[in-house]
Formats: structure tokens, sequence, C-alpha cells
């Protein structure tokens, strides 16, 4: 029998099980993928910091913590008989095989562009029933993180993105980031909750970016017209 080359890891595994198992911690034996959810984003955030600090011994720890939830939630499963950690591994690497035709298939992609469209085709035919860019968008996103994603989407279908009302030219990071926090401070100085109004003009965007791939669709032909 060859020996595991990753035996940490079958480590980690193996005291998560013994954590679980009847005799073991009685708080971890109570948890279920609910109440672990406020820990995988508090450490998902975490290892934001520890990237973003590029301190490497707190990312190898951080990248710990996030690890230690995904195996959490697969004993979960595994004792409840629904899946394992090898059937995530499994879908993960098939899913990964599959996205990527140009290095394990026929497919050419010479640059990041054409991966990210040959990605975009195969998400089209892998999730058939999302009928719009919008679909699988997570609404929990903190709101600039979201923003930036709906914007991405509005320019793919054509719509909008730098045309936006009051928009502004911005070119580098040193320069946004003074420019956001002084549109917080105002916001804050005015009682205003910078959250909840981004949050509210995203709403209108994606109801605009929906009623503009009707439009798109019923133009083509592709639907009826609402008459």
């Amino acid at each position: 029998m060859t020996a595991s080359s990753h035996p940490k890891l079958e480590e980690l595994i193996a005291v998560l099980e013994r954590l679980r198992a009847p005799g073991g911690c009685a708080w971890d034996r109570e948890q279920t993928h609910e109440s672990l959810v406020q820990y995988l984003v508090e450490e998902t955030y975490e290892l934001v910091d520890a990237i973003e600090s590029g301190d490497r011994a707190e990312m190898i720890e951080e990248l710990g913590d996030v690890l230690y939830q995904v195996v959490f939630h697969s004993d979960i499963a595994a004792e409840a008989g629904e899946f394992t950690l090898e059937d995530v591994a499994a879908h993960m690497t098939a899913k990964m095989i599959g996205r990527h035709p140009h290095v394990f298939g026929d497919t050419t992609a010479e640059t990041a562009e054409d991966v990210m469209a040959v990605w975009d085709d195969l998400k089209r035919t892998e999730k058939p029933g999302r009928t719009s860019v919008l679909d699988g968008i997570p609404q929990g996103m903190p709101a600039l993180a979201l923003a930036d994603k709906l914007l991405g989407r509005a320019h793919k279908v054509g719509l909008l993105d730098a045309t936006l009302p009051g928009a502004v030219n911005v070119t580098n990071e040193d320069e946004l980031g003074p420019l956001l926090l002084a549109i917080v401070a105002s916001a804050k100085a005015n009682g205003l909750d910078s959250e909840r109004a981004l949050r509210t003009a995203l709403r209108d965007l994606q109801g605009e970016i929906r009623e503009h791939e009707i439009a798109t669709a019923a133009d083509a032909g592709i639907i009826g017209s609402a008459e």
C-alpha cells in the first residue's frame, strides 16, 4: 500500500471525526450546517485579512480554519448519510476538468479572456435552467462586492457600467479608497446608511438588467411580446 501523500490532511480529518464521535466533544456533536455558517463567514473574512496583510504565517492559520469548516460540514453530512468529503473532492475535480477543456481536452484558449469565454459557455451548458445573467449571484454578498459583480453582468449583456449617473473616472485604487471613504463619511454625517442605500440602488440595477434581457430576447424572437 502506498503511503499517503497528504498525511497531515488525513490527520486533520481523523481529529474532526474523533471530536464528533460519541465520547468526543459535546459542542462539536451539536453543530449543524446552519449553526456553522457564522463561523464560515468569520473565518473567510479572517483569511481575506491575512492575504491582504501579506502575513504568510497568518495565512496558513486562516486557510486551516477555512479548510476545517469544509471538513466539518462534510463530516456532518457523512454522519447523516448524505455525502462525504470524498464526494466533495470528486465533484470539484470533475468540475475543474470539465471547465478546462483547453487543458484536459481539445479546446484552444490562448488568453485569460478566451478562458473566461469558454468558462461562461460551459456554465450555460451545465446550468440550462438559468434564464438570466443574475441567476446564481448570492444576494447576501457585501454591497460593494455585489455592486462589482452586478456591474460586470450589466456590461456582459450590453446594458451599462461606466454610464451610471454621476459615474466618476477613477484610474487607480489609491484614488478610489479615499473617494469611497469620503462618500461613506458624508453619508454618515448626514445620518444615511451607505450599505442600505447601495443595496437599494443594486435592486434597481437588477430590475433594469432583467428588463433589458427580456427586451433583448423579445427583439431576437426568443420570447413572444407581452401583448
